[in-house]
């Protein structure tokens, strides 16, 4: 089952960078590689999905993703660092973190552990 969380890990880093792109994205090479990363990102949330509990799946996914783009525009964009926006980050991620704990994970016959 840790494959599939670091699938779920994996996809949100890649919805960072997609993200990112929908902003930023102004060329052909750039709305390219936006493509590329929302297909690689939904290809492995929908893999880890088959798994494990999609609420908890997707919910650890835009957590984390948006976590990992408030920062990403403050370190590369120049986006203002406010205090607040950082405390609301944290209470996500703890909310993410404390769903994943709480949720058990289904072993089905015929899957790997």
């Amino acid at each position: 089952m840790k494959t599939d969380w670091i699938k779920v890990i994996v996809a949100a880093f890649f919805e960072v960078f997609w993200v990112i792109g929908l902003k930023h994205a102004n060329d052909f090479l750039t709305w390219t590689g936006t493509v590329i990363a929302i297909i690689i990102s939904f290809y492995l949330m929908i893999m880890a999905g088959k798994k494990l509990p999609v609420g908890t799946v997707y919910a650890v996914f835009v957590g984390l993703g948006t976590a990992g783009t408030v920062f990403s525009e403050i370190l590369l964009f120049g986006e203002p660092f406010k205090v607040e926006k950082l405390l609301l980050i944290l209470l996500l991620l703890i909310g993410v973190i404390g769903l994943k704990l709480v949720t058990k994970d289904k072993v089905r016959e015929g899957d790997e552990t």
